[in-house]
């Protein structure tokens, strides 16, 4: 025991020791985007399809007796829905990824990340096949320089470059056409983690990849426990990859199929999103509105997307200027390193539509005041 609470000690020391803390106040650090996780819509259907029958559990895994109905309805409408040949329903995002990234890519592969692509990715990569390797953030030519080293290395696989579209900690966009372009001239694959574009970016919400969705070179995960308020991820491909994976991954094989009453869920989300285009035209208010006040209080932008960013860079300074908000009625989260880059340690500030306008302005405020405060919370960007 000794070991872990040195380990636990050193972690509190670097100001970066972790605990659980109960949701209180505004809400400014939730991924439910579009406010649809108390959606009555959701709960209407969850509550119907348990009258009629549909079991909290699958009861196995989707080989076996787990495959139920809901599920298959529910990746028939996804691929409908974002345009893709097929799609297939995970327990989760963070699975999702692992999954892809274990089953796809093959021995004689390379897997390129982003060196800020989420950590399920980086986890996959290193559990997988293939060898990996990192390129800097959002630089297609670091991402070519890096298959070229490969190649000379006599790498003969092919490369697969894993992205994120929408990025989590800094809410920036990434250069989708020139990697696309790159993976193909390199006969390769792109992996496009959209958990936080989906439904809040595109046409009704279908992405920032909706555009490549039907390219057999690209594997497209769609998370559901984000903007469309439920749980799970739909990972969206050609047949023969998604074929693959339900006849090569463990993680899908092995494991208990997902709640068919959350495949009811994620499907009525799909359904809201196409009826309700207001709350994606609303959420891209906010975003604006957010930007406007940011730029006149600062004088600067931090991001251009419902993932705002505020960079503290020491830890401790951090999570004090987080809880001098959270004592304000402000549901604000510091993020440290591992998650963020060392000396990055940040204020995420998340829009949602469990807020409004005079929210907005009255945590902007608030930032301010305690920035003026104390001069070690100032931004380090």
């Amino acid at each position: 025991m000794e070991t872990y609470t040195q380990a636990m000690q050193s972690l509190a020391t670097d100001g970066r020791l972790r605990r659980l803390v109960p949701r209180s106040g505004l809400d400014f650090s939730s991924n439910d985007y579009l406010g649809l996780a108390q959606a009555p819509r959701i709960k209407r259907a969850v509550a119907t399809a348990m009258e009629a029958g549909t079991p909290v559990g699958a009861g196995g895994s989707r080989l076996l007796r787990g495959n139920c109905e809901e599920h298959e309805r529910l990746e028939a409408e996804a691929a409908r829905f974002f345009g893709a040949e097929g799609a297939l329903f995970f327990g989760s995002g963070y699975v999702a990824n692992y999954a892809v990234l274990t089953t796809l890519p093959q021995r004689d592969d390379l897997v390129v990340l982003d060196k800020l692509v989420h950590a399920s990715t980086h986890e996959g990569a290193r559990a997988g096949r293939a060898e990996m390797c990192q390129f800097n953030h959002n630089d297609p030519q670091s991402a070519h320089d890096a298959i070229l080293a490969w190649r000379r290395d006599g790498g003969v696989g092919r490369p697969w470059i894993v992205v994120e579209s929408l990025y989590s900690m800094d809410g920036d966009l990434a250069p989708l056409d020139d990697l696309v372009a790159l993976a193909e001239r390199h006969d390769g694959f792109v992996l496009i983690d959209e958990a936080h574009a989906t439904g809040v970016q595109g046409e009704h919400g279908r992405g920032l990849a909706a555009r490549y969705e039907r390219r057999e070179s690209v594997v497209i995960v769609h998370t559901c426990g984000k903007a469309l308020g439920a749980a799970g991820a739909l990972v969206t491909a050609s047949r023969v990859l998604l074929d693959t994976l339900i006849n090569r991954c463990r993680p899908f094989i092995f494991a208990t199929a997902p709640s068919p009453l959350m495949a009811v869920a994620v499907l009525e989300a799909l359904a809201i999103l196409k009826d309700e285009p207001e709350r994606q035209q609303k959420l891209a208010q906010f975003v604006a509105f957010t930007h406007r006040e940011i730029v006149a209080r600062f004088g600067e932008t931090w991001s251009s997307s419902q993932i705002v960013p505020y960079i503290v860079g020491d830890n401790a300074a951090a999570m004090e200027l987080a809880l001098a908000l959270q004592l304000r009625g402000f549901d604000v989260r510091g993020v440290r390193p591992p998650t963020v880059p060392a000396g990055t340690a940040r204020l995420r500030l998340s829009l949602t539509l469990n807020v409004d306008e005079a929210a907005i302005t009255a945590l902007l405020d608030a930032l301010v005041d305690e920035i003026g405060a104390k001069r070690s919370w100032r931004s380090a960007s």
